[in-house]
């Protein structure tokens, strides 16, 4: 990784390193040669990539740091380009909205809430490990990983299974985009609105005791006069969609990856693999270690500074484009003593992997729990698991925003 960026060179530095299958090293070759780099982001626009611990922890609680592009200047990396009706969500909210909203949403990952969910996620891992087990061998991401968080989150918002495969779809073409084919990419988002207004109008027509029926009824109550929902919330109809695509968005991608980086590493480690089959209620402490070693979001979502700020002595003006790399924040020595190393013993109380402050992960009980049970369940269910492929034949997707596998073939 080059070293030409670290006091505030305009020359972007080649990001081509961080989309490897293992980009680490590159990660600590940037924490080394500085702690704040201009980059090129995914849609090509410029970027600041914040690399160290500490200037990352302090910059995910900073105020001044907008997720509102409203506060973006032209030119800069802005993300996803998504329709009003997508893109009024928590990933692009400040107070007082962010707060409004989030109550709202936070009432679904309630501990009562998750805890309930226990039970109906663990008959789905065995029933996705009973089809498997005829086989003898499987793609560990689209026979397990992936259906297992989806079906999960479907049964949250109340949306029939028979959608799941077109979901997949749409996910993949937003997240591992064919450069050869940039239409796919407008066509998912697309079709993901057509398919949440269907869902909402389904919804009020036939309402059901999950989470979408709720929000819906939050924001028809006020509609039809009331003006508020309980507790005085607001909830407009581009936000009410927007939260749905959220919710499912975020609840599949987050938890699918964190599942597969997490047993790719116990198949890597397997001294830690039988420890944990003959010891399962380690794996909610486990699963903290999962995240920090290889989480599935390597970088926060990109925030745009209200005034002339400092990161790490590194002056940036306002409305630029600033990314904080979780990753390397998680791999920092500086903060976790021999990084590079899958330690389950560690002081983990500090890891970065479900973001800090007002923007912490919503999910994040909901997506500990899924992984820890997924975990137990595939560990007990097949004691010789193992790859089914050469290490060097196992691929990551290559995206900045993204770490998680293509597929990850298995025998047991």
């Amino acid at each position: 990784m080059p070293n030409t960026a670290d006091t505030g060179s305009d020359a972007p530095i080649d990001v081509t390193p961080l989309l490897d299958g293992d980009p680490y090293a590159a990660y600590a070759a940037l924490r080394e040669a500085g702690p704040v780099h201009r980059i090129t982001g995914a849609d090509g626009h410029p970027a600041w990539l914040v690399t160290r611990y500490d200037d990352v922890r302090r910059a995910l609680a900073d105020p001044r740091l907008s997720l509102d592009k409203k506060h973006a200047a032209p030119g800069g990396y802005r993300g996803f380009s998504l329709p009003p009706a997508l893109d009024a969500n928590l990933l692009n909210m400040d107070p007082p909205d962010h707060t409004r909203i989030r109550r709202l949403v936070v009432k679904a990952f309630t501990p009562g809430r998750v805890e309930a969910l226990r039970a109906p996620v663990r008959q789905v891992a065995d029933e996705l490990l009973d089809a498997m087990a005829e086989r003898g061998r499987a793609d560990l991401m689209t026979d397990y990983a992936g259906p297992l968080p989806i079906t999960v989150i479907y049964d949250l918002l109340g949306i029939p299974l028979r959608d799941r495969r077109d979901f997949l779809a749409w996910s993949n073409a937003l997240f591992t985009p064919d450069p050869s084919r940039p239409e796919l990419m407008k066509e998912a988002i697309g079709a993901m609105l057509e398919f949440f207004t269907g869902l909402i109008a389904a919804k009020r027509a036939e309402p059901s005791d999950d989470l979408f029926s709720d929000l819906i009824a939050v924001r028809d109550d006020q509609a039809g006069g009331e003006g508020d929902g309980p507790g005085g919330e607001r909830l407009s109809e581009d936000e009410l969609t927007s939260l749905a695509f959220l919710i499912l968005f975020a609840g599949y991608e987050n938890t699918v990856h964190l599942i597969g980086n997490a047993v790719l590493t116990l198949l890597d480690h397997p001294d830690q693999l039988r420890q944990l089959q003959h010891n399962p209620a380690e794996l909610p402490a486990a699963v903290e270690e999962f995240l920090r070693y290889d989480g599935p979001g390597p970088l926060s979502i990109r925030r745009f500074p209200k005034e002339d700020l400092e990161i790490g002595g590194v002056r940036i003006a306002a409305g630029e484009s600033v990314l904080l790399s979780i990753a390397s924040a998680n791999r920092d020595p500086a903060r976790f003593a021999d990084p590079d190393t899958f330690d389950r013993g560690r002081d983990l109380s500090g890891h970065l992997a479900l973001g800090h402050g007002i923007h912490y992960c919503l999910g994040a009980p909901l997506a500990r729990m899924e992984a820890a049970i997924a975990l137990e369940a595939l560990l007990d269910r097949f004691p010789g698991l193992r790859l089914d492929v050469p290490r060097g034949d196992v691929r990551h997707r290559r995206a900045l925003r993204s770490r998680g596998l293509i597929s990850l073939p298995v025998a047991f």
